[in-house]
């Protein structure tokens, strides 16, 4: 993998991973549309590391919510009163929300390394986003906010996370979309996803280090994996800003469409290529 590759798939992972249209699936398809090969070794590596870069944009823009959940989280715990504050119970509801994808990610992780390379089985999935975005913006009714949330809502929306394990399967869209049906307003569903991606991240990039060690020459493969994360970085910081406030007016229906439209076009090329 070139430095100028590193870079490019740095904005794509930026943009995609809190837009509703799969980041994991855009790391897949876009090498594979412009024709790039990998080592295998380090494609996965690559991707988990690279969302890293995400994860820091997130905690950054995020950072003064998240402080003040951590602190009320832990004076809930020491006062021995975890659920008298709102942003205690909303940090006991991460924890709960992300459960599902932990245990997804432990027994699935070999199923999901092999998806991400089948080309047909991201596009497949892509389309399952599609579907499930739309679904949502038909018969979901949105009346609630964040602070409204249950046990079962986070559990509930941690399952759909754990569906997003799989490349094509976006995670943000999935979240996003398991909040709006249990009621969420798409933005507050949002930031909730936002939130519930943090663990999840961090888990995924510390289980990745064994394998990035594994790596032969991997002093040689550390360049890139630094231009892409730090690409991710800054360009998935704007992208959180604009998505937010995107939500605020409008439906999840038009990444729909650009889901099953990217992957008509992949499956297109696939076949011409075959």
């Amino acid at each position: 993998m070139t430095i100028w590759q590193a870079f490019i798939l740095g904005i794509v992972q930026g943009i995609t991973e809190f837009l509703p249209i799969s980041s994991s699936g855009h790391l897949v398809i876009t090498p594979y549309l412009l024709n790039w090969e990998f080592p295998k070794e380090q494609v996965f590596v690559f991707d988990v590391l690279v969302q890293m870069g995400t994860l820091v944009a997130v905690i950054f823009y995020f950072r003064t919510y998240i402080i003040r959940i951590l602190n009320a989280f832990f004076k809930g715990i020491i006062s021995g009163k975890p659920f008298a504050n709102p942003d205690s119970r909303l940090g006991w509801f991460v924890v709960i929300a992300t459960l599902p994808a932990v245990i997804g990610g432990l027994l699935l992780k070999d199923l999901v390394e092999s998806a991400f390379h089948s080309i047909l089985a991201t596009a497949f999935f892509l389309i399952m986003t599609a579907v499930l975005l739309w679904l949502v913006e038909t018969f979901a009714h949105q009346e609630k906010d964040m602070q409204k949330i249950t046990p079962l809502d986070a559990l509930i929306i941690g399952f759909f996370q754990m569906l997003s394990l799989f490349p094509g399967l976006s995670r943000s869209g999935a979240t996003i979309s398991g909040g709006v049906i249990r009621k969420l307003h798409r933005e507050e569903a949002a930031k909730f996803s936002f939130l519930m991606s943090i663990p999840v991240m961090i888990g995924a990039g510390v289980l990745s280090v064994n394998d990035l060690i594994s790596i032969p020459n991997v002093s040689e493969f550390l360049p890139a994996l630094m231009v892409g994360f730090l690409t991710a970085m800054l360009v998935g910081y704007f992208s959180i800003h604009w998505l937010l406030k995107f939500l605020n007016k409008n439906k999840l229906t038009v990444f729909s469409f650009y889901c099953l439209i990217l992957a008509a076009i992949t499956i297109l090329v696939y076949f011409l290529r075959a």
